[in-house]
């Protein structure tokens, strides 16, 4: 009886987890070029590159190369932000310099989960990046979901920057 009692006690003050994949990363690649991906490519922070990536984190970057996946169409971008405290996986597909496809691959917050909704990533399509580096457009928020919605907002303008990168080749 008390081993049961102090099994449910246990159970009720367990902090829940709340990583939640909705997408693994090569099914999103599957999806996105019909089965046919194309090899992995690899942008490098270069010393000037890093320094706007900072400007628009506002953080240094915890990575020195990101990949990418592009064919003469387009480019494929999956870059993690932290959202509070916590990694958030976002998948980026820019067609023309603007964002086609913006889909939350893994949220891992306990809170703001909403930005995974079609509803909110519909507001990042056709958006490119301003001459400052801005998005070219505001992004409404979600109330309680601050933290998230500013990590989606932030990478959608590194990848838009990052395309630009690779175009300059």
């Amino acid at each position: 009886m008390l081993k049961n009692t102090l099994f449910l006690l246990l159970l009720t003050f367990t902090v829940p987890t709340y990583a939640e994949e909705y997408q693994k990363t090569n099914d999103f690649l599957q999806q996105i070029f019909s089965g046919e991906v194309p090899k992995a490519e690899v942008l490098w922070l270069t010393k000037e590159l890093k320094k706007t990536v900072i400007e628009i984190l506002k953080h240094k970057p915890n990575f020195l190369r990101t990949r990418y996946w592009q064919t003469a169409e387009k480019s494929v971008w999956i870059i993690n932000e932290t959202g509070k405290t916590k990694p958030i996986t976002i998948a980026i597909v820019i067609t023309g310099n603007k964002i086609v496809l913006l889909k939350v691959l893994a949220f891992r917050e306990s809170r703001g989960w909403e930005v995974k909704h079609d509803f909110f990533t519909d507001q990042f399509k056709q958006i490119s990046l301003t001459p400052e580096l801005q998005l070219n457009q505001a992004i409404d928020g979600i109330s309680g979901a601050t933290l998230s919605v500013r990590a989606l907002t932030k990478v959608a303008q590194l990848a838009l920057l990052f395309n630009q990168k690779i175009q300059q080749k």
